[in-house]
């Protein structure tokens, strides 16, 4: 069960190895070392065929938050060279995921779903998660949605000592 991202990913890495770009080319690779590590984590695990387009597109964001922090901390001790190098990579890796929606279309679809699914409360925050996750998926930082759900449904509940 290889899905399309594997496709689409080793695909790119015959293009960068016909066009000798080096920078993608090594990129690339790592991408497919981690889909191999995680595979083979897969099998110890018990589960057959591969990683999943999903999986594929988690490993991804992981490689991508990786590369924005080590430019950061490049950043602070001024090496630029290397703030570009991290740059570049996560731009590379990015190309792979759909795009992501800005700030002001995920506070939007976080309020359409609090609004569709009458949530009332911090409780329904799991249901509002689900939502957004399958109707999102690779399109938003999750992390930062949950807090902007969990301010919503704060907002809406009255204050009450329990």
């Amino acid at each position: 069960m290889t899905g399309m991202l594997r496709t689409e990913i080793n695909e790119a890495l015959k293009g960068a190895m016909r066009a000798q770009e080096r920078r993608r080319m090594a990129t690339l690779r790592l991408i497919n070392a981690a889909i191999k590590d995680r595979d083979i984590a897969a099998r110890t695990a018990g589960k057959d065929g591969g990683v999943s387009d999903d999986e594929i597109r988690q490993i991804l964001q992981k490689m991508i938050k990786q590369r924005e922090e080590s430019a950061k901390i490049y950043e602070e001790a001024g090496r630029l060279e290397l703030v570009q190098q991290e740059s570049e990579e996560a731009e590379i890796i990015r190309s792979f995921l759909p795009r992501q929606l800005s700030e002001e279309e995920m506070r939007a679809a976080c309020a359409e779903v609090v609004k569709q699914i009458a949530a009332c409360s911090v409780r329904d925050m799991g249901k509002c998660m689900a939502v957004l996750k399958e109707r999102f998926p690779g399109q938003m930082d999750f992390g930062r949605a949950s807090g902007v759900v969990k301010d919503m449904l704060c907002a809406k509940t009255p204050a009450q000592a329990s």
